[in-house]
């Protein structure tokens, strides 16, 4: 009941220690390479590395969008290759240094697509949007860096079940879509579906802290350095989230007016 991160749930995550031991004397000498594991501020830094990567390939997508040409092409074939690179990171965590770069690039061209038709539409909202996932972002990792919020089991166990919940509502509502005349209650403005896009964003915002706590743990236990990519890939995913449910908030707040 860790992160419902899948990276976060990998077996990579409960290894403990990089060593090397001498049995000599039947006495095990353990030497850890300090220089060669996972740090906090490494995962920073390669988390920042990726975002840039990510508006990189926004703004491909976003540009192709205002110069008059279509992105859809760009933006759904980001959207689909981001994806696998998602599974492969998952079962392949050790080549996560090339993944999650190319991850960052092409989940970029989804989002810059996807940025420039709800902008086209409700003009002003992708700033609105960005704002309200950065600041999130920045209130959660303060409530974690200074133990306002713990992560406890329950905590991880409370969040994990909702997520689950929102993933299956999301999955059961698109397979009624496709075979019968189903109109999902969270589409439309409604007071109701602007609700429920309101809890999406509390449980995509709680992950968060899910994500800081496992990528802390991670460096307490001195995993591989390719761990560092493995967690900012973790982390970009948990911020897409985010990012994409407040479009979805913000466009329904938008069409009311």
């Amino acid at each position: 009941m860790n992160s419902n991160n899948p990276f976060f749930k990998n077996k990579s995550f409960t290894n403990t220690t990089r060593y090397s031991s001498d049995n000599t004397n039947d006495n095990q000498i353990i030497t850890v390479d300090y220089t060669d594991t996972m740090t906090v501020q490494g995962t920073i830094n390669k988390s920042l590395l990726m975002l840039v990567l990510l508006v990189a390939g926004a703004a491909v997508t976003w540009s192709m969008t205002f110069s008059g040409y279509n992105p859809m092409v760009l933006t759904i074939g980001g959207a689909i290759i981001g994806f696998i690179l998602v599974l492969i990171a998952a079962f392949k965590p050790q080549h996560s240094g090339y993944l999650a770069p190319g991850y960052a690039i092409f989940e970029g061209l989804f989002i810059g697509g996807l940025s420039a038709i709800f902008e086209s539409m409700y003009p002003g909202l992708v700033i609105q949007a960005v704002g309200a996932t950065f600041v999130t972002f920045i209130v959660c990792f303060g409530l974690y860096r200074y133990n306002i919020v713990k992560v406890t089991d329950r905590f991880r166990s409370v969040v994990v079940a909702a997520t689950l919940a929102i993933a299956s509502f999301y999955l059961i509502s698109w397979l009624l879509s496709l075979f019968i005349d189903f109109q999902p209650v969270h589409h439309g403005n409604s007071l109701m579906s602007i609700g429920i896009s309101a809890f999406v964003i509390v449980v995509a915002a709680l992950n968060l802290f899910l994500d800081f706590d496992q990528i802390e743990k991670g460096a307490q236990r001195s995993l591989p350095k390719y761990m560092e990519w493995f967690g900012a890939m973790g982390l970009m995913i948990t911020l897409v989230w985010l990012y994409v449910e407040f479009l979805r908030l913000l466009s329904k707040i938008s069409s009311r007016d």
